[in-house]
């Protein structure tokens, strides 16, 4: 009789694949990073090569299997091909990680149909596409979907407009996604806060509005890739068996934005 799993041993994702979007740097970078040292042969896409190769060798250094294929990820298509060639590289899929996404801040005169509806594809259909290309192996496996969603999608903030309304549907989608993929496969999401990432990295450097956003967030500092990424290995791993539907808040205690943009009253 095999001796039963300890509780450290529920985070280990030993001989599981993972495929990650948007895994070139930042929380991608960082998710596909922390699956690889939990035992997981890692699938990585992005638009830059050199930077899924880097990540790759990382990935490769704790002895796991990496598989690469830029491109990119509005071309549903290419979200498919990546799956199929996942699969025949790495011989199965039993985790997702939706993490590719996001759209610049814009005044609300400024959004239109076109930018409002390439926002929605970015953040909210890849996901599912993604996710489709793959059911057959989830269920196959009783494996899990992360999405990686954003407390703009439950509050509100001036210019986030597009973003914020995508990032809620993604929110929306992932309890759909649970509830239709019941009971062989788990769906959940991350709702991040401000994180040190290639998104922020622009404001980040001013001191004055990096102060600013500190003070606004409760724990009082600015996340880094490897706080969410530590939420997606939670919930990839047999510790979150009992876990579907759910939308994890990692985000410093916030409850609105810690930047407000410049966006003048009308």
């Amino acid at each position: 009789m095999s001796s039963p799993m300890s509780l450290l041993d529920r985070f280990r994702v030993d001989g599981k694949v993972a495929i990650v979007t948007g895994a070139g740097r930042g929380i991608g970078a960082a998710s596909a990073l922390a699956l690889a040292e939990a035992g997981a042969d890692v699938a990585i896409t992005a638009r830059t090569a050199d930077q899924l190769e880097e990540i790759a060798t990382a990935i490769r250094g704790f002895g796991r299997r990496a598989f690469v294929l830029p491109g990119d990820v509005n071309k549903l298509e290419f979200l498919a091909e990546f799956a199929n060639a996942a699969i025949e590289e790495l011989g199965k899929i039993d985790i997702v990680v939706n993490n590719a996404g996001g759209s610049p801040p814009a005044a609300i005169t400024d959004v239109t149909a076109k930018s409002f509806e390439a926002a929605f594809h970015f953040n909210v259909t890849t996901a599912l596409a993604m996710t489709q290309a793959c059911i057959p192996q989830l269920v196959e496996n009783h494996g899990c979907v992360v999405n990686i969603s954003s407390m703009a999608g439950r509050t509100a903030a001036r210019g986030l407009t597009q973003y914020g309304v995508a990032k809620a549907a993604l929110t929306h989608l992932t309890r759909y996604l649970a509830t239709d993929l019941n009971p062989k496969v788990r769906v959940n999401g991350i709702a991040v806060g401000s994180t040190a990432t290639s998104a922020l990295e622009t404001v980040l450097v001013m001191p004055e509005i990096r102060d600013t956003m500190i003070a606004n967030t409760p724990l009082r500092f600015i996340g880094e890739p490897e706080d969410i990424a530590l939420g997606v290995l939670y919930l990839s791993s047999p510790a979150a068996r009992y876990v579907t539907g759910k939308i994890i808040e990692i985000d410093g205690g916030t409850e609105s934005s810690t930047l407000e943009m410049p966006f003048p009253d009308f």
